[in-house]
Protein backbone atom coordinates (compact mmCIF):
# COMPACT_ATOMS: atom_id res chain seq x y z
CA UNK A 1 0.00 0.00 0.00
CA UNK A 2 1.55 3.19 -1.07
CA UNK A 3 1.60 5.99 1.45
CA UNK A 4 1.72 10.03 1.54
CA UNK A 5 5.04 11.30 2.67
CA UNK A 6 4.37 13.86 5.28
CA UNK A 7 4.64 17.70 4.07
CA UNK A 8 4.59 21.03 5.69
CA UNK A 9 3.42 24.28 3.69
CA UNK A 10 6.06 26.95 4.47
CA UNK A 11 5.57 30.86 3.36
CA UNK A 12 9.19 31.64 4.21
CA UNK A 13 12.52 30.24 5.52
CA UNK A 14 14.92 33.01 6.62
CA UNK A 15 18.71 31.98 7.76
CA UNK A 16 20.85 34.39 9.72
CA UNK A 17 17.45 35.24 12.18
CA UNK A 18 18.80 37.18 15.25
CA UNK A 19 15.40 38.34 16.85
CA UNK A 20 13.76 34.74 17.12
CA UNK A 21 15.08 32.83 19.78
CA UNK A 22 19.00 32.89 21.00
CA UNK A 23 21.95 33.40 18.54
CA UNK A 24 21.68 32.67 15.14
CA UNK A 25 18.48 30.58 13.84
CA UNK A 26 17.24 29.29 10.84
CA UNK A 27 13.46 30.59 10.68
CA UNK A 28 10.72 28.83 9.12
CA UNK A 29 7.47 29.85 8.82
CA UNK A 30 4.73 28.59 8.31
CA UNK A 31 1.26 29.23 6.08
CA UNK A 32 -1.58 29.61 7.73
CA UNK A 33 -3.21 31.25 11.25
CA UNK A 34 -6.86 31.06 12.87
CA UNK A 35 -6.27 34.80 13.90
CA UNK A 36 -7.47 37.77 11.98
CA UNK A 37 -5.32 40.67 13.22
CA UNK A 38 -6.70 43.85 12.26
CA UNK A 39 -3.21 45.15 11.79
CA UNK A 40 -1.31 42.16 10.35
CA UNK A 41 2.02 42.49 8.77
CA UNK A 42 2.06 39.19 7.33
CA UNK A 43 -1.49 38.49 5.29
CA UNK A 44 0.71 35.93 3.32
CA UNK A 45 0.45 33.73 6.17
CA UNK A 46 -3.22 34.03 7.31
CA UNK A 47 -4.32 31.47 4.54
CA UNK A 48 -3.63 27.58 4.58
CA UNK A 49 -2.91 26.76 0.92
CA UNK A 50 -0.35 28.67 -1.78
CA UNK A 51 -1.21 32.19 -3.27
CA UNK A 52 -0.16 33.94 -5.94
CA UNK A 53 1.68 37.53 -5.32
CA UNK A 54 2.19 40.22 -8.00
CA UNK A 55 4.97 42.66 -6.98
CA UNK A 56 4.62 45.84 -9.43
CA UNK A 57 8.63 47.43 -9.00
CA UNK A 58 9.42 43.99 -10.53
CA UNK A 59 7.51 43.55 -13.29
CA UNK A 60 9.25 45.09 -16.67
CA UNK A 61 5.63 45.37 -18.83
CA UNK A 62 3.97 43.51 -21.20
CA UNK A 63 5.69 44.79 -23.93
CA UNK A 64 9.14 43.42 -23.11
CA UNK A 65 7.68 40.38 -21.65
CA UNK A 66 4.35 39.67 -21.54
CA UNK A 67 4.93 35.70 -20.73
CA UNK A 68 1.73 35.26 -18.01
CA UNK A 69 -0.43 36.54 -20.63
CA UNK A 70 -0.46 33.09 -22.23
CA UNK A 71 0.81 30.69 -19.86
CA UNK A 72 -2.21 31.49 -17.81
CA UNK A 73 -4.86 28.50 -18.59
CA UNK A 74 -7.81 30.51 -17.12
CA UNK A 75 -7.08 33.76 -18.49
CA UNK A 76 -6.92 35.33 -15.24
CA UNK A 77 -3.91 37.25 -16.52
CA UNK A 78 -4.65 40.72 -18.75
CA UNK A 79 -2.88 43.90 -19.87
CA UNK A 80 -3.60 46.42 -17.34
CA UNK A 81 -2.44 50.39 -15.95
CA UNK A 82 0.93 51.99 -17.47
CA UNK A 83 3.16 53.30 -15.13
CA UNK A 84 6.59 55.32 -16.43
CA UNK A 85 9.73 53.95 -14.93
CA UNK A 86 12.75 55.52 -13.61
CA UNK A 87 14.14 56.13 -17.10
CA UNK A 88 11.22 58.04 -18.16
CA UNK A 89 9.92 54.92 -20.10
CA UNK A 90 6.50 54.29 -19.90
CA UNK A 91 5.51 50.35 -19.14
CA UNK A 92 2.16 48.76 -19.51
CA UNK A 93 1.23 46.42 -16.66
CA UNK A 94 -0.14 43.22 -16.22
CA UNK A 95 -3.28 42.81 -14.01
CA UNK A 96 -4.82 40.08 -11.86
CA UNK A 97 -8.43 38.81 -11.69
CA UNK A 98 -8.35 36.97 -8.42
CA UNK A 99 -12.00 35.84 -9.61
CA UNK A 100 -10.63 33.69 -12.40
CA UNK A 101 -7.19 32.96 -10.71
CA UNK A 102 -6.63 29.36 -9.04
CA UNK A 103 -3.30 29.82 -8.15
CA UNK A 104 -2.10 27.23 -10.09
CA UNK A 105 1.64 29.25 -10.14
CA UNK A 106 1.85 28.61 -14.22
CA UNK A 107 2.05 32.18 -14.51
CA UNK A 108 4.97 32.73 -11.98
CA UNK A 109 6.68 30.09 -13.37
CA UNK A 110 6.27 31.95 -16.80
CA UNK A 111 7.45 34.90 -15.22
CA UNK A 112 11.75 35.55 -15.52
CA UNK A 113 11.50 38.86 -13.27
CA UNK A 114 9.82 37.06 -10.15
CA UNK A 115 7.08 39.98 -10.32
CA UNK A 116 4.57 37.06 -10.00
CA UNK A 117 5.46 34.48 -7.54
CA UNK A 118 3.47 31.76 -5.50
CA UNK A 119 3.75 32.22 -1.33
CA UNK A 120 3.60 28.66 -0.24
CA UNK A 121 5.84 25.39 -0.82
CA UNK A 122 5.80 22.26 0.82
CA UNK A 123 8.28 20.36 2.30
CA UNK A 124 8.90 17.10 3.43
CA UNK A 125 10.90 16.31 7.05
CA UNK A 126 13.94 15.45 5.16
CA UNK A 127 14.06 18.18 2.80
CA UNK A 128 13.61 20.63 5.61
CA UNK A 129 16.46 18.70 7.73
CA UNK A 130 18.84 19.27 4.59
CA UNK A 131 18.23 22.81 5.15
CA UNK A 132 19.14 22.72 8.63
CA UNK A 133 21.92 21.00 8.66
CA UNK A 134 23.44 23.92 6.14
CA UNK A 135 23.13 26.30 9.31
CA UNK A 136 24.20 23.81 12.00
CA UNK A 137 28.33 25.32 12.34
CA UNK A 138 26.59 28.87 13.04
CA UNK A 139 24.32 27.49 15.31
CA UNK A 140 27.17 25.50 17.31
CA UNK A 141 29.07 29.04 17.20
CA UNK A 142 26.30 30.92 18.36
CA UNK A 143 24.22 29.38 20.97
CA UNK A 144 21.44 29.40 18.02
CA UNK A 145 19.02 27.11 16.37
CA UNK A 146 15.74 26.17 14.38
CA UNK A 147 12.75 28.17 15.50
CA UNK A 148 8.84 27.40 13.74
CA UNK A 149 6.71 30.12 13.18
CA UNK A 150 4.11 31.47 11.51
CA UNK A 151 0.84 32.17 10.69
CA UNK A 152 0.18 29.40 13.52
CA UNK A 153 2.78 26.60 13.02
CA UNK A 154 0.61 24.83 15.29
CA UNK A 155 -2.32 24.30 12.82
CA UNK A 156 0.26 22.05 11.14
CA UNK A 157 1.05 20.57 14.24
CA UNK A 158 1.42 16.58 13.17
CA UNK A 159 4.48 18.22 10.91
CA UNK A 160 5.97 20.19 13.35
CA UNK A 161 5.71 17.61 15.87
CA UNK A 162 7.69 15.10 13.64
CA UNK A 163 9.85 18.40 12.57
CA UNK A 164 10.96 19.38 16.39
CA UNK A 165 11.38 15.42 16.99
CA UNK A 166 14.16 15.31 14.11
CA UNK A 167 15.75 18.55 14.84
CA UNK A 168 16.30 17.36 18.97
CA UNK A 169 17.20 14.03 17.60
CA UNK A 170 20.00 16.10 16.34
CA UNK A 171 20.92 18.52 19.07
CA UNK A 172 19.75 21.55 17.56
CA UNK A 173 18.34 24.07 20.01
CA UNK A 174 14.35 24.49 19.31
CA UNK A 175 11.81 27.33 19.28
CA UNK A 176 8.24 27.86 18.36
CA UNK A 177 7.00 31.17 17.95
CA UNK A 178 2.98 30.89 18.73
CA UNK A 179 -0.11 32.69 19.15
CA UNK A 180 -0.72 29.96 21.84
CA UNK A 181 -4.17 29.24 20.24
CA UNK A 182 -4.68 25.51 19.84
CA UNK A 183 -5.84 22.85 21.48
CA UNK A 184 -3.81 21.87 25.03
CA UNK A 185 -3.20 18.27 23.49
CA UNK A 186 -1.44 19.69 20.45
CA UNK A 187 0.76 21.22 22.47
CA UNK A 188 1.25 18.49 24.99
CA UNK A 189 2.57 16.41 21.78
CA UNK A 190 5.64 19.45 20.87
CA UNK A 191 6.21 20.28 24.73
CA UNK A 192 9.32 17.29 25.18
CA UNK A 193 11.04 18.53 21.73
CA UNK A 194 10.89 22.70 22.39
CA UNK A 195 13.54 24.56 24.09
CA UNK A 196 11.56 27.58 23.82
CA UNK A 197 8.23 28.83 23.53
CA UNK A 198 8.20 32.14 21.58
CA UNK A 199 4.59 32.91 22.61
CA UNK A 200 2.68 36.20 21.95
CA UNK A 201 0.27 37.99 24.34
CA UNK A 202 -1.69 40.86 22.35
CA UNK A 203 -4.00 42.08 24.74
CA UNK A 204 -5.16 41.06 28.37
CA UNK A 205 -8.99 41.93 28.04
CA UNK A 206 -10.59 38.82 26.12
CA UNK A 207 -13.11 41.56 24.81
CA UNK A 208 -10.27 43.72 23.63
CA UNK A 209 -8.45 40.59 22.35
CA UNK A 210 -11.24 39.73 20.20
CA UNK A 211 -12.07 42.76 18.64
CA UNK A 212 -8.39 43.02 17.23
CA UNK A 213 -7.66 39.22 16.75
CA UNK A 214 -11.31 37.93 15.80
CA UNK A 215 -10.76 35.38 18.72
CA UNK A 216 -10.69 35.68 22.67
CA UNK A 217 -7.77 35.47 24.87
CA UNK A 218 -9.26 32.52 27.19
CA UNK A 219 -7.37 29.54 25.84
CA UNK A 220 -4.92 31.39 25.04
CA UNK A 221 -3.64 32.39 28.61
CA UNK A 222 -4.70 29.29 29.78
CA UNK A 223 -2.59 27.18 27.77
CA UNK A 224 0.53 29.49 29.11
CA UNK A 225 -0.74 28.36 32.10
CA UNK A 226 -0.13 24.88 31.55
CA UNK A 227 2.77 25.10 29.69
CA UNK A 228 4.56 27.12 32.89
CA UNK A 229 3.31 23.83 35.41
CA UNK A 230 4.57 21.62 32.54
CA UNK A 231 8.25 23.02 32.93
CA UNK A 232 8.32 25.05 29.13
CA UNK A 233 10.40 28.27 29.07
CA UNK A 234 9.06 30.98 27.61
CA UNK A 235 10.22 34.41 25.88
CA UNK A 236 6.97 36.53 25.89
CA UNK A 237 6.27 38.14 22.94
CA UNK A 238 4.23 41.56 23.02
CA UNK A 239 3.46 43.55 20.03
CA UNK A 240 2.95 47.04 20.97
CA UNK A 241 0.26 48.94 18.41
CA UNK A 242 -0.52 52.15 19.73
CA UNK A 243 -4.38 52.61 20.56
CA UNK A 244 -4.66 49.08 20.81
CA UNK A 245 -2.65 47.27 23.73
CA UNK A 246 0.10 50.23 24.65
CA UNK A 247 -1.93 51.77 27.96
CA UNK A 248 0.04 51.49 31.27
CA UNK A 249 -3.29 49.51 32.59
CA UNK A 250 -3.06 47.09 30.07
CA UNK A 251 0.86 46.19 30.62
CA UNK A 252 0.15 46.52 34.48
CA UNK A 253 -2.31 43.14 33.45
CA UNK A 254 0.18 41.59 31.45
CA UNK A 255 3.35 42.16 34.01
CA UNK A 256 1.06 40.49 36.55
CA UNK A 257 0.22 37.33 34.43
CA UNK A 258 3.63 36.89 33.38
CA UNK A 259 4.86 37.24 37.01
CA UNK A 260 2.46 34.65 37.75
CA UNK A 261 3.89 32.13 35.27
CA UNK A 262 7.58 32.34 37.61
CA UNK A 263 10.41 31.09 36.51
CA UNK A 264 9.37 29.51 33.08
CA UNK A 265 9.53 32.93 31.51
CA UNK A 266 13.21 33.87 30.64
CA UNK A 267 12.70 37.53 29.23
CA UNK A 268 9.96 39.39 27.83
CA UNK A 269 10.19 41.13 24.25
CA UNK A 270 8.44 44.16 23.30
CA UNK A 271 7.97 44.33 19.57
CA UNK A 272 6.87 47.85 18.36
CA UNK A 273 4.23 48.01 15.65
CA UNK A 274 5.75 48.58 12.15
CA UNK A 275 3.84 49.57 8.68
CA UNK A 276 6.71 47.83 6.41
CA UNK A 277 3.96 44.87 5.86
CA UNK A 278 0.82 46.74 4.38
CA UNK A 279 2.80 46.92 0.39
CA UNK A 280 2.43 42.96 1.05
CA UNK A 281 -1.70 43.21 0.79
CA UNK A 282 -1.84 44.69 -2.63
CA UNK A 283 0.61 41.95 -3.73
CA UNK A 284 -2.52 39.45 -2.73
CA UNK A 285 -5.05 41.67 -4.28
CA UNK A 286 -6.38 42.48 -1.38
CA UNK A 287 -7.95 45.39 0.64
CA UNK A 288 -5.04 47.01 3.40
CA UNK A 289 -5.73 46.36 7.04
CA UNK A 290 -8.42 47.43 8.31
CA UNK A 291 -6.66 49.81 10.58
CA UNK A 292 -3.40 52.28 10.29
CA UNK A 293 -1.93 52.32 12.97
CA UNK A 294 0.89 54.92 13.78
CA UNK A 295 4.29 53.12 15.08
CA UNK A 296 4.49 53.95 19.18
CA UNK A 297 7.01 56.36 19.78
CA UNK A 298 10.33 55.44 21.83
CA UNK A 299 9.47 57.43 24.67
CA UNK A 300 6.22 54.94 24.76
CA UNK A 301 8.29 52.11 24.19
CA UNK A 302 10.71 52.68 26.90
CA UNK A 303 8.00 53.58 29.59
CA UNK A 304 6.54 50.46 28.45
CA UNK A 305 9.97 48.95 29.14
CA UNK A 306 10.35 50.30 32.62
CA UNK A 307 7.34 49.63 33.77
CA UNK A 308 7.74 45.93 33.30
CA UNK A 309 11.12 46.31 34.53
CA UNK A 310 10.02 47.83 37.86
CA UNK A 311 7.76 44.61 38.47
CA UNK A 312 10.73 41.93 38.53
CA UNK A 313 11.11 41.25 34.69
CA UNK A 314 13.39 40.84 32.26
CA UNK A 315 12.58 43.07 28.92
CA UNK A 316 13.89 43.40 25.74
CA UNK A 317 12.97 45.60 22.64
CA UNK A 318 13.40 44.43 18.90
Amino acid sequence: MKTTELTGKFYDIQGFSVHDGPGIRLTCFMKGCPLRCLWCHSPESQEFGAELNWMEIKCVGVEKCGRCLTACPHGAISRGATKTDATGEELQLVAVDRAKCDDCGACAAACPARALYICGEDYTIDALMERVRRDKPFFKTSGGGVTVSGGECLSQSEFLTEFLMRCKAEDVHTAVDTTGLAPWEKIQKILPYTDLFLYDLKHMDSEKHKLGTGVPNDLILENAQKIAAAGGAFQIRVPVMTLFNDSAENFDALGKFVKSLGSAVRTVQLLPYHNLGVVKWERLGRSRPAIEITPPTDALMQARRQQLEDMGLDVIIH
